[in-house]
């Protein structure tokens, strides 16, 4: 039983939690957008756009804390 840290398996958590942060900034300010031109023709795509890189924010920070706690622990 190894007690060192994986340190491939660290970086690639690092980068999910990345771009996780990159779409934290982006999928609740694109609904923003959305939500402010609810006249507009293009708001169900921006709507559909937003609600995505939401769930891919907290799909990617799982995906990251999961990736750490792997690297940590095994």
């Amino acid at each position: 039983m190894s007690k060192h840290t994986n340190k491939k398996t660290l970086s690639k958590g690092l980068k999910f939690l990345a771009i996780a942060l990159l779409f934290t900034f982006i999928g609740p300010s694109v609904l923003y957008s959305a939500f402010h031109n609810q006249d507009k023709p293009l708001f169900i795509p921006i709507l559909i756009i937003g609600v995505l890189a939401t769930f891919a924010a907290i799909l990617m920070m799982f995906r990251g804390i999961m990736t750490i706690v792997k690297a940590l622990f095994d």
